[in-house]
């Protein structure tokens, strides 16, 4: 999971990708749509099930596997069975049935539905274009590296992004979106040993003292990756984090706009008014804060 800055701001630029069309319903609900692109990484810890959506371990398939897995559901359960799918992770195939969703909830004008899918779908696309959402070894915990997640997808892009070129153009329709999500998956774990190389070589090189610092936030001071390292690291990257977000905004874009394509193109102006009842936003805020009671094991990424 990209940290929680990184999910808000891949969610809300893919907005600004939007045909006329559809970015005036939007534009009016960005709020809730950049607040919440959060939601699916709180219920990770509250809802059964919800952790094998972020990720896929692809590399405890096999020598490029990457390449060789499955695209479509079907033919993976019927090599893998589905159990050994959800152990290992199954966000491409969640991505495709969110799709999926979105379209259907286009299709009848579930205004809800289609704010709340539009939002959790953005989160899901971003994280299948995460490198370390790719790989068993997603905290470096294998070799030696813990903590690179949360310095590659949070501290880094919480550093830096401001100076990010974050224009990606305008959403274009996927002719077949499970194989487009694939390919960002792909791109991601092609991407995997310079995130791993490069945060090995730079830990030899510098002074132990110098690895990390303190913060302080809100009331508690922490222990966070130096600036000097992280500055040093986000160089030898060479713009791989701001190569990801754009990717992930483009692809945010262009899968809400082909679930509007898929749905007949309808009429999302007539929701711009729409506003969710005091009751029903109390509702979720109560179901969302079941998250800090992490009443369910999920992988420890970063600090959120």
């Amino acid at each position: 999971m990209w940290g929680f800055y990184a999910h808000q701001q891949i969610n809300r630029i893919a907005v600004f990708t939007l045909p006329i069309e559809m970015i005036g319903f939007y534009k009016h609900h960005i709020q809730y749509i950049t607040e919440n692109a959060v939601n699916p990484d709180k219920r990770r810890y509250a809802v059964e099930g919800e952790a094998p959506r972020h990720f896929i371990d692809i590399d405890v398939y096999g020598d490029s596997a990457i390449y060789k897995m499955p695209r479509y559901w079907k033919d993976a359960v019927e090599k893998y069975t589905e159990d050994t799918l959800v152990v290992y992770g199954v966000v491409p195939w969640h991505v495709n049935q969110m799709r999926y969703r979105l379209t259907d909830a286009m299709r009848i004008g579930d205004v809800k539905a289609i704010l709340v899918l539009s939002s959790d779908l953005g989160h899901y696309i971003a994280d299948a274009n995460v490198p370390l959402h790719t790989t068993k070894n997603y905290n470096g915990q294998l070799t030696g590296q813990h903590g690179i997640h949360g310095l590659w997808e949070s501290r880094l892009p919480e550093l830096f992004s401001a100076k990010y070129d974050f224009f990606v153009g305008k959403a274009r329709y996927i002719d077949n979106p499970q194989l487009e999500i694939w390919q960002g998956a792909v791109r991601a774990h092609e991407a995997l040993d310079s995130v791993l190389y490069f945060e090995k070589e730079l830990t030899r090189i510098i002074e132990s003292d110098k690895k990390y610092a303190f913060e302080t936030r809100g009331r508690n001071t922490v222990q966070v990756y130096s600036r000097d390292f992280s500055k040093k690291y986000h160089e030898m990257l060479n713009g791989m984090v701001e190569r990801q977000m754009r990717r992930a905004i483009e692809m945010v874009g262009s899968f809400w706009y082909t679930c509007w394509i898929d749905a007949g193109q309808p009429d999302l102006d007539k929701f711009r008014s729409f506003q969710f009842s005091d009751e029903e936003l109390k509702k979720r805020k109560i179901e969302l804060e079941e998250w800090k009671k992490k009443k369910i094991e999920s992988r420890q990424h970063e600090n959120n």
